[in-house]
């Protein structure tokens, strides 16, 4: 292939040519980007809701011996749930993407937009990613505590609103977070079915002049700033779940008081050379 020319208006160095694109096309690839961010923040949001759900009900205890309808009907509904995540968790999203859209109209007459599928596909997508999540999220809070709600007269309903899901929400706020970087990247797959998102205005931009290179350095550049900024908005989100690093607890028993109030240690004191610090507080 011979190499092109780069004649007239258009500079003939790289970085002239990176300045080029972005003042006549800067505007597609800012657009792009924006449906990019739509897309992966409302999919994730859903995502992580079907996720919930669906995590939830697959950790329902259920014993055959107290209701065989309720035994029955609860496996019935794990067997499909369990399908559902193991179906979108083994195949790729574009094969996805490509079935809904145009597969579905032919097999079940169903029509969806391209934003409405683009925004379907990658919900569910996440869904099955999530569902794992916090499936492990709940088995991983100590029995204790669910067996002590139920001590004190809590339905399984109240225990997992008020004493499991708070936690298990906390435990999995980083797979949340890294759903949607993934979720950011891996929009560009839905340019299969022509949704007009960051990739998709890049290759339109990048077959205008033939410059592949320069198009996607910008494009580069535009997701790295898109899933650094995100990513450092969800740290922030998770040193404000955490609390304050030193506190004292609280108590409206004022006899309490005659024997002092514990008080926590300041955890940013103890990072250096304190071996049992886990990773996390160790690593900052």
């Amino acid at each position: 292939m011979e190499p092109i020319t780069v004649t007239g208006n258009i500079p003939a160095d790289f970085w002239g040519r990176i300045v080029f694109l972005v003042e006549n096309y800067g505007g597609s690839l800012l657009n792009g980007a924006f449906a990019t961010m739509i897309i992966a923040i409302i999919s994730t949001l859903i995502g992580c809701i079907i996720g919930f759900g669906v995590g939830i009900v697959q950790t329902i205890p259920i014993d055959r011996r107290e209701n065989v309808a309720k035994w029955f009907g609860i496996g019935f509904i794990k067997i499909i749930l369990n399908a559902y995540v193991e179906v979108f968790r083994g195949t790729p999203m574009m094969v996805q993407a490509m079935f809904i859209y145009y597969g579905l109209p032919q097999v079940a007459g169903i029509n969806m937009g391209i934003w409405e599928a683009a925004i379907f596909i990658v919900s569910i997508n996440t869904g099955a990613y999530m569902a794992e999540t916090v499936r492990g999220g709940i088995l991983s809070i100590d029995k204790g505590q669910t067996e002590g709600a139920k001590a004190i007269g809590m339905t399984h309903y109240q225990t997992m609103v008020y004493v499991i899901l708070p936690q298990a929400l906390r435990n999995t706020m980083p797979q949340i977070g890294n759903n949607l970087i993934i979720n950011i990247k891996d929009t560009c797959v839905l340019a299969v079915i022509g949704v007009v998102e960051l990739f998709f205005a890049s290759k339109t931009v990048a077959g205008s002049y033939y410059m592949f290179f320069e198009t996607f350095t910008i494009t580069l550049v535009i997701y790295f700033i898109l899933t650094f900024v995100s990513s450092r908005i969800l740290r922030f989100i998770e040193d404000k779940m955490d609390g304050d690093d030193s506190y004292d607890l609280a108590t409206t028993d004022t006899l309490a008081y005659t024997s002092g109030l514990y008080k926590y240690r300041d955890k940013r004191k103890n990072k250096v050379g304190d071996l049992n610090l886990d990773t996390r507080e160790g690593g900052r």
